[in-house]
């Protein structure tokens, strides 16, 4: 008859606590400056609902600066004041709104769905042009995608959702 020796128990929660403390305490690594193209931009790209928007910034020359949108300024571009809010919230919350040149390439979807697409892709090029940025710009919720999207029509109903009057006989 042979004789095995089980290994030791081991308590897992006590590992799973322990890592989880080292995380919590440990601070967040800075994250590197993207590298600029041959221009001296640093890209960004956003996407809502079925747009997506190109952003590329550089820092402004001579104090000049530029915010296009498909050649277009932004209050000529975005007619709607809530979308020019949204637009410029980036540069607002991060106190940025004069030190950058600003060019944007959106296309596909509304005007809703492209400001947010803006919004995001500006979010995302500011953090690869200055790093430390990113703790506002993300408790602030601009670097979080909105994954929310148009339902599919199913067949057989004449909507997403809706469906056929229903009748007893």
């Amino acid at each position: 008859m042979e004789t095995t020796t089980a290994p030791p128990p081991v308590d897992l929660d006590a590992s799973a606590t322990a890592s989880a403390a080292a995380d919590v305490t440990a601070p967040r690594p800075q994250r590197q400056p993207a590298t600029p193209d041959a221009g001296g931009f640093v890209w960004g790209t956003g996407r809502r609902k079925s747009a997506i928007a190109r952003v590329r910034v550089r820092p402004a020359r001579e104090g000049k600066t530029v915010y296009l949108i498909n050649g277009r300024e932004v209050d000529a571009y975005f007619t709607e004041v809530r979308d020019r809010e949204m637009v410029r919230s980036p540069l607002k919350q991060t106190q940025t709104e004069d030190r950058y040149e600003i060019h944007v390439r959106v296309a596909g979807g509304g005007f809703a769905g492209q400001a947010g697409a803006v919004r995001l892709g500006l979010a995302r090029a500011l953090c690869g042009q200055d790093p430390a940025l990113e703790p506002t710009l993300r408790d602030n919720g601009m670097l979080t995608r909105d994954p929310r999207k148009v339902e599919r029509k199913k067949y057989g109903q004449p909507g997403a959702r809706r469906r056929f009057q229903f009748s007893k006989r």
